[in-house]
């Protein structure tokens, strides 16, 4: 199984390298319409179709063992994960899932056509890459969220003194001040995106700075203001790091999310390194350390859902 976590935790890192090429990719027989059930995770049922294209899957990886063996007990596990997910609520948007594919497309220099094409080749089809790809990225958070940012949560005094006599001098980190302009799309009005996002791009060309958000805001229909506040770049969530380090004239560039078009003003930015600053990097850096490898509160969480689960194996 620790095979299996390590190769989620670095396909995330995005430094994996699947066999992707449109050429030669072996063609794998595809899966059949008649699937059996060979597991039961509380309610949910896992096919052989399932444990097929997983197989396939990991025969992209490059994957040796009982192929069959380890795709059964990664969807076990992932049916696991995934119904917590669901429970607690922290699964990331459709939308941040496939922007996750078409980074994977782009890093291996494929279109999305060209990637949608070798994932259906091999036997593993999009569908079944992007439900991985979901779990791969709610579940951290979920483990993040249960236990603190990492195993090892806040650091003691004690301990920062110690890191800092370490390094001999407090890291430094860029301290920001950001709002979140939402340009709310209602869940039953999906298909107003493509227009909203065009007026939320369009908008930032008028952003009064952030003292003024408030008024900005009542020149728009339903258009929400969230003060995030001070955010220190460690501490940034990842989908919005880029756009942050790449924003022009005091905002970011705009993102689809579950709420509608969204885009960060940056109300003030600077160097600072100050004792909780120290902390934030110290806490960072810890926390990339276990990802090289895999969080222990992951196994934890995961055997303890495992432990009240009701599972049946074929």
């Amino acid at each position: 199984m620790a095979n299996g976590k390590k190769g989620t935790s670095l396909l995330l890192a995005g430094v994996i390298a699947l066999s992707l090429s449109v050429s030669p990719t072996p063609m794998v027989a595809p899966v059949q319409a008649a699937t059996s059930v060979v597991a039961v995770v509380n309610k949910t049922a896992i096919t052989s179709g399932d444990v097929a294209r997983r197989a396939a899957f990991l025969r992209l990886q490059r994957r040796s063992g009982n192929l069959q063996k380890i795709a059964k007990e990664e969807l076990v596990e992932e049916a696991l994960k995934r119904e917590e997910i669901a429970r607690v609520g922290m699964s990331v948007s459709t939308a941040d899932v496939d922007a996750s594919f078409a980074r994977f497309a782009s890093s291996n220099k494929m279109t999305l056509a060209q990637l949608n094409s070798v994932l259906d080749q091999a036997g593993v089809g999009a569908a079944h890459f992007k439900a991985f790809i979901a779990v791969s990225m709610s579940w951290p958070r979920l483990v993040n969220a249960r236990y603190g940012a990492g195993s090892r949560g806040r650091l003691s005094n004690q301990d920062l003194v110690t890191r800092l006599l370490e390094n001999k001098q407090k890291p430094v980190t860029t301290e920001y001040f950001l709002k979140q302009v939402i340009f709310v799309v209602p869940a039953s009005k999906k298909g107003i995106v493509g227009k909203r996002k065009a007026e939320a791009e369009k908008s930032r060309a008028s952003f009064p700075g952030c003292d003024q958000a408030m008024e900005f805001a009542k020149n728009y229909l339903d258009v929400s203001i969230r003060n995030l506040g001070r955010v220190l770049e460690p501490e940034m969530p990842p989908e919005w790091k880029p756009l942050v380090e790449k924003a022009k004239g005091g905002t970011t560039a705009t993102r689809v999310t579950e709420r509608g078009v969204e885009y960060l003003a940056i109300c003030n930015q600077r160097q600072v390194s100050d004792d909780v600053a120290a902390e934030v990097v110290f806490r960072a850096e810890d926390i990339g350390k276990e990802q090289q490898g895999e969080n222990p509160n992951s196994e934890k969480y995961l055997e303890e859902l495992r432990s009240k689960a009701q599972i049946v194996m074929q």
